[in-house]
């Protein structure tokens, strides 16, 4: 086990909605109004992760940003956080993407810096504008995403609070079932005016994505349970990605029953990085998990990749 525990939290979700109709009533998506930045988001996140840990600002020694897409290429989008957080810090600042599971290779990584002396105080922030980068001919996508931010303060746990066990595996042979090819060396901004305006949009293959998808979760999960030398019966509650409506069918692939997992599509959908940790943050504040427990953390994101870890909080 690694030594950690979530001192604080914050989220950030934007008081815009849209609605949809779909097959089981009414869902409802978040979108970040055009007086709001992808930095203003993660930032206010940020400041509340901290303010809830009881920490000054300047007490954080490392800050992970782990979104799908950053801020912008250079620099990286934790320094750009740390900028408007805590500028007075002496703190490393990195990013680090898996995309839509970008949370939890973060939370992995802090564990190990934790566990090795090197750091003692880690905010993770992690976020997307999914839908500034949509494609309205999609209907798929177009009704799926939402806009959110939330983040956390890490530092070393006590009484068997950590870190239990994580896997992380990619299939690349799926890379390109959801990809955003446009904006970086492949296919430049200065190139957009004369390019294709669908590669600098979200594109996504969403049945050859599921059943992908399908295919790979029984085993990773059977080889995460082998790892961890867990059973299903030892974790208190799942958080999965919110990646779709196709949830049920994933968490029945792999022998999750309902009740068992957070299901929250209908009610925000899929917030691409930040839909992990706002939804384990969620479940913090209104007592679904408490100190003790253990939780599944997992997802899969583009890549294709499957990502899981349980933490005994």
């Amino acid at each position: 086990m690694r030594s950690c525990r979530i001192s604080g939290w914050g989220t950030y979700l934007p008081e815009t909605t849209v609605t949809f109709p779909s097959r089981s009533g009414t869902v409802t998506r978040y979108r970040i109004p055009d007086d709001v930045s992808h930095l203003d988001m993660l930032a206010t996140a940020a400041e509340r992760a901290i303010r809830h840990a009881g920490i000054a600002p300047d007490g954080v020694d490392c800050v992970i940003a782990a979104c799908a897409a950053g801020v912008q290429p250079i620099p990286c989008t934790a320094a750009l956080v740390m900028e408007r957080v805590a500028p007075g810090a002496r703190a490393a600042a990195f990013d680090v993407n898996s995309t839509c599971t970008s949370f939890i290779t973060a939370v992995d990584v802090a564990s190990r810096y934790l566990a090795d002396g090197e750091y003692e105080r880690i905010l993770v922030v992690s976020g997307d504008v999914g839908t500034r980068f949509l494609d309205p001919e999609q209907r798929e996508s177009f009704e799926l995403f939402s806009d959110a931010a939330a983040a956390v303060v890490l530092t070393r746990g006590e009484d068997g609070q950590g870190v239990l066990a994580s896997l992380q595996q990619t299939w690349p042979e799926h890379a390109h079932d959801t990809e955003l090819r446009g904006g970086l060396s492949r296919f430049p901004a200065q190139d957009y005016a004369d390019g294709d305006p669908a590669d600098y949009r979200f594109d996504m293959h969403g049945r050859r994505a599921l059943m992908g998808m399908l295919r790979v979760l029984p085993g990773f999960f059977d080889c995460f349970f082998a790892k961890a030398g867990l059973g299903l019966e030892d974790v208190d509650l799942v958080v999965p990605h919110q990646a779709s409506g196709a949830l049920g069918i994933a968490m029945r692939r792999i022998g999750i029953p309902p009740g068992r997992y957070v299901d929250a599509v209908a009610e925000y959908g899929n917030m691409v990085s930040s839909s992990v940790p706002y939804t384990l943050a969620r479940c913090l504040e209104d007592g679904r998990l408490a100190p003790g427990d253990t939780v599944l953390l997992c997802g899969t994101a583009a890549g294709l990749t499957a990502n899981a870890l349980a933490l005994r909080l």
